[in-house]
């Protein structure tokens, strides 16, 4: 039992990518899901050209609306962004979004020496919040060809997601596609290899410093209704939940930082039991931590 909870997050990412890139025959025949499930979102990144794909991604579908000439706002989208935020916050990220998984999993690949941060870390956590804005909204409702509509030019020029899911599946199992590809899908998978390396030394560069999702979600963190608080009169700032978290984040000071995935390495190594849920009952985090220390004796 033990074990199990120790690798629950992992088999909750396996199971809800399983569940929402299941369609087995896509990647059979080579061809795009087009039933009903398309007509709505899941939670994390989703590439509605996935051939696996039942679902749509939140980001996808916000701008397949306003990209188009009849619509430039969309209630459906924007309501489960925001019901989604406000629930969870960016707990999606670290359970639920398969590229998620990708990286997670990229990570675990040996390597000489893995990296906790980027030179300029700073500066590039908030380029998601510049994709977010300029290539998910502005971009799309401003650059527009000559009938009046724009492109999704986030999902078009950058997300490495839809083209490991999406793109390199379509292209393997349909020859004609191969002989059209041009530059669009060498600077894609140009992309997506730098991410594929770069996840072998840094925990999850993806949802760094591009994932305009994670840039939503993140907003939500201080006010989800699953988020963090610190017990102060447990709590003596020893830094273990720093040097645990693989995004360097003082959870001690900033349990609700934006950057957090909520992946829960905090809250397993403090030696307090300081950290816990906003709604956990008092004393909860000690009986759960003097569990931990009994199903994983050191």
């Amino acid at each position: 039992m033990g074990k199990l909870k120790q690798h629950a997050r992992t088999l909750v990412q396996f199971i809800f990518t399983a569940l929402t890139n299941g369609y087995a025959a896509g990647y059979a025949q080579g061809s795009i899901y087009r039933g009903a499930g398309k007509f709505v979102c899941v939670p994390g990144l989703n590439c509605y050209s996935c051939p696996g794909a039942v679902g749509s991604c939140p980001i996808g579908s916000l701008q397949a609306v306003i990209t188009s000439r009849e619509h430039k706002f969309t209630f459906y989208v924007l309501g489960f962004l925001l019901l989604f935020g406000a629930l969870f916050g960016r707990l999606v990220c670290g359970w639920l979004c398969p590229f998620g998984l990708v990286q997670d999993l990229l990570h675990k690949i040996p390597f000489v020496k893995k990296l906790r941060r980027l030179p300029g870390e700073r500066a590039l956590r908030c380029l998601k919040y510049a994709v977010l804005v300029g290539f998910v909204v502005i971009l799309p409702l401003t650059v527009l060809d000559i009938v009046g509509q724009g492109q999704p030019w986030f999902c078009k020029y950058i997300c490495p997601s839809g083209t490991l899911f999406a793109g390199i599946p379509l292209i393997a199992a349909n020859p004609p596609l191969r002989a059209a590809l041009g530059w669009l899908f060498t600077w894609k998978a140009a992309i997506l290899i730098v991410l594929v390396l770069l996840s072998i030394v840094l925990w999850r560069p993806f949802c760094r410093y591009l994932c305009p999702l994670g840039a939503i979600y993140g907003l939500f963190n201080p006010v989800a209704v699953y988020r963090f608080r610190i017990d102060t009169d447990k709590c003596t700032a020893c830094g273990a939940c720093q040097k645990a978290c693989k995004l360097d984040i003082a959870v001690y000071r900033t349990p609700n930082s934006p950057e957090c995935v909520r992946c829960g390495d905090c809250r397993r190594s403090c030696p307090h039991g300081a950290i816990c849920t906003a709604n956990t009952r008092p004393g909860a985090a000690r009986d759960r931590q003097a569990t931990h220390r009994t199903s994983f004796p050191e």
